[in-house]
């Protein structure tokens, strides 16, 4: 077992990252600190897991809530099962949530903690690459409004982050990929290393080596952690996290939240934002051609949806949670390692990185 931790003051945190860990109560019985304990999942993950977890929180008074699974309910009505099922079971101001999945349910058992009785403890399981590598680390907590993603929340920390890699041995391939799309983003945007390291490495990630996992999620955790910790509520340097995200958003929002993964319309989106930082002069082709050469190993998309225009971009980035003042700023290269958070661009460049011909980019790369 590997253990990071989020440096957070008095909210810090760890993350444990290893295989088996859903069998070590004791990792459990050192974060909990009352007596009654709620696990939030959902119909694909609790066949699979639930039980493991709850033979290791023998000795609490467990409520086991079960959720729809999708990012299409990522929503009020499905945030209000949870509220349903704490408030049935009359879990007091000393209980402890517990996310056992991917990043939906983190997202909404770590909203539903900060506002039961004005917060409680929670704890996140994640059971997904993505969730493991970037949604169950930082406190970012939310659910989705129709005009636009992950609108609605708050930022509350857990306990802890326990992360069990050999739940991925029934990830489903897509959900694979989708995952491999936040640890790419690693590399581009703060670990040059790390990028060389995954192309040389992004066929043991797919086949599911354990080994190459377990180094991916512990550093990818850990630029996280850092970046975190420097800047808690995304004030600042925090926001190099979304490269890519602005674009990917509003496919998401566009398509129908669930059409798309989430780590499907960030490639696509990070694609685009590669695009944009060539375009600006930034970087050169070849950084750009590696980058996307990537992205398609992993098994992602690089061409946004075909239905969709520059306007229906724009419509949708204009709820972008980096606006400012009313201007859209985006996450941008400025050199491989080394990303900005700039409004620093041209609303030509914009509209030209919006109608580019990424499939026919894609083609040239051997797609």
């Amino acid at each position: 077992m590997q253990t990071l931790k989020v440096d957070l003051g008095e909210r810090s945190y760890p993350i444990y990252i290893g295989e088996g860990l859903l069998s070590r109560s004791e990792l459990f019985a050192g974060l909990i600190r009352g007596r009654q304990v709620a696990v939030v999942t959902n119909e694909t993950v609790a066949p699979l897991y639930l039980e493991r977890l709850l033979a290791s929180l023998g000795g609490y008074a467990v409520t086991p809530i079960v959720l729809p699974d999708g990012e299409a309910f990522k929503n009020w009505q499905t945030l209000q099962l949870i509220f349903d099922g704490l408030l049935q079971a009359r879990h007091d101001r000393r209980t402890t949530i517990i996310a056992l999945g991917g990043g939906v349910v983190g997202d909404m058992a770590g909203f539903a903690a900060a506002c039961y009785q004005r917060g409680v403890d929670f704890i996140q399981v994640p059971t997904t690459l993505l969730s493991q590598v970037d949604s169950s680390v930082g406190g970012k907590t939310g659910i989705n409004h129709p005009l636009g993603k992950n609108m609605i929340g708050a930022f509350y920390q857990p306990l802890g982050v326990i992360i069990d890699s050999s739940t991925l041995t029934t990830l489903p391939a897509r959900e694979l990929s989708a995952g491999l799309a936040e640890v790419i983003k690693y590399g581009l945007i703060c670990d040059a290393p790390f990028l060389e390291w995954l192309e040389s490495n992004i066929d043991k990630l797919l086949a599911l080596d354990m080994a190459s996992l377990n180094e991916a999620i512990h550093r990818s955790c850990a630029a996280k952690a850092r970046v975190v910790g420097a800047d808690e509520r995304e004030e600042g340097i925090r926001a190099i996290l979304n490269l890519g995200h602005t674009f990917g958003h509003a496919i998401e929002t566009h398509q129908g939240y669930g059409a798309w993964l989430h780590g499907e319309a960030v490639g696509a989106g990070t694609a685009m934002a590669l695009e944009m930082s060539r375009r600006l002069g930034w970087i050169d082709g070849g950084v750009r051609d590696r980058a996307m050469r990537l992205l398609l190993a992993a098994g992602l998309p690089v061409e946004p949806p075909a239905d969709m225009r520059a306007e229906d971009f724009l419509t949708h980035m204009a709820v972008d949670k980096k606006v400012q003042n009313g201007q859209l700023r985006l996450v941008l290269l400025k050199s491989l390692g080394q990303a900005v958070v700039t409004a620093d661009f041209s609303r030509d460049v914009l509209n030209e990185t919006l109608v580019a011909d990424y499939r026919s980019i894609a083609q040239e790369l051997g797609a």
